[in-house]
C-alpha cells in the first residue's frame, strides 16, 4: 500500500530566472530549514522563461521530505514568475524567497509562526533597527535603492522595506492580490503589497539577516528606469482605485488557476469591472 501523502500547510514559491549556478545552493539550504518548520511545507520553483539549465536543476532534484516542484513561466519578470506561482498554489500559508536566499532563512520560524497566530501578511525588512544587513552595493545601486524606497512610501506610507525577497501570506490573501497583478518587473512587490492592503489586511514586518549575494540578475542600468515607471504607475493606479474609478481589465487568468477554481474563495474574487475601493 503507498504512504499516504499530506497536502503541504506552506508552499514557497522561488522565482528563478537563469539561476542555475545560484539555485543548487540556494535549494538545498531551503529544503534543510523547511524539513524543521512545525508545518509540512513544500517548495516550487518557478522558471522565468530561463534560457540555461535552472529548469534541469530542479528535474534531477533527489527526492526528500520536502517535495521540490517546477513550474514554467514563459513570460520572463519577476512579477510574472510569482504571480504563476502563487495562483498555482492551493496551501494555507504561501510565501516567496529568493534564489540566492539573500534573507537568513531564520526568518522561516518567525514567519510561520505569525502566520499561524493569525497575521495575514509578514514580510522580512532590512530596514528595522534589528536587522542585520551585509551589503556591497556600488554607490549608483544604493542611491536608487533609497530613491525607489522613497517613491514606493507614495503608495504604501506603512512599509519600511517593500523589496527585500522575502514574503508570506494567508494563501487566500495571496492569491486574490496575485490574481489582479500587472507588473512583471521588479517593482511588483509593490503593487501585490498593495493589493493586500486595499481590503485593511495588516502588515506585520519582521527583522531579518540579509547578505547581498553575488550574482543577482537586476542590473542598474538595464532595469531601473521600467522599475520607476511601474512604480509611477502603480502609484496613478493606486490614486484611480482609491476615487472609486473603474480600474483597467485584468490579465488573463493563468490555465493553473483557470483549471482548479478552488483556489480562490469566490467572495474573494473581483467582479468583471467592478470598482475597488
Amino acid at each position: 500500500m503507498p504512504p499516504v501523502t499530506h497536502p503541504a500547510s506552506v508552499e514557497i514559491i522561488v522565482p528563478a530566472r537563469n539561476e542555475a549556478s545560484r539555485l543548487p545552493g540556494g535549494l538545498r539550504a531551503l529544503c534543510e530549514k523547511a524539513a524543521t518548520l512545525p508545518l509540512r511545507t513544500s517548495i516550487l520553483v518557478v522558471d522565468s522563461a530561463s534560457t540555461d539549465s535552472t529548469a534541469d536543476v530542479v528535474r534531477a532534484w533527489p527526492p526528500g521530505p520536502v517535495p521540490v516542484g517546477l513550474l514554467r513561466c514563459e513570460r520572463p519578470g519577476k512579477g510574472a514568475a510569482v504571480r504563476e506561482g502563487l495562483l498555482a498554489t492551493r496551501a494555507p500559508f504561501v510565501g516567496f524567497c529568493d534564489a540566492d536566499m539573500a534573507t537568513e532563512l531564520s526568518a522561516l520560524d518567525v514567519a510561520i509562526s505569525l502566520l499561524a497566530a493569525g497575521h495575514p501578511l509578514v514580510i522580512g525588512s532590512r530596514a528595522l533597527s534589528a536587522s542585520v544587513v551585509e551589503a556591497r552595493s556600488s554607490a549608483l545601486r544604493a542611491a536608487g535603492a533609497a530613491l525607489f524606497r522613497s517613491m514606493a512610501r507614495w503608495t504604501l506610507p506603512g512599509a519600511t522595506d517593500t523589496q527585500c525577497g522575502f514574503k508570506f501570506f494567508a494563501g487566500p490573501l495571496a492569491r486574490a492580490a496575485a490574481l489582479s497583478l500587472r507588473t512583471v518587473g521588479f517593482a511588483f512587490d509593490v503593487e501585490l503589497l498593495a493589493s493586500c492592503l486595499q481590503g485593511g489586511t495588516t502588515l506585520t514586518e519582521i527583522p531579518v539577516n540579509w547578505q547581498d549575494i553575488a550574482g543577482s540578475t537586476f542590473s542598474v542600468r538595464r532595469h531601473s528606469a521600467a522599475a520607476f515607471r511601474d512604480l509611477a504607475s502603480i502609484w496613478l493606479q493606486s490614486r484611480i482605485l482609491h476615487r472609486g474609478s473603474a480600474a483597467p481589465p485584468m490579465p488573463p487568468m493563468p490555465p493553473a488557476l483557470a483549471s482548479r477554481p478552488h483556489l480562490l474563495p469566490e467572495w474573494q474574487l473581483p467582479a468583471a469591472g467592478a470598482a475597488k475601493t
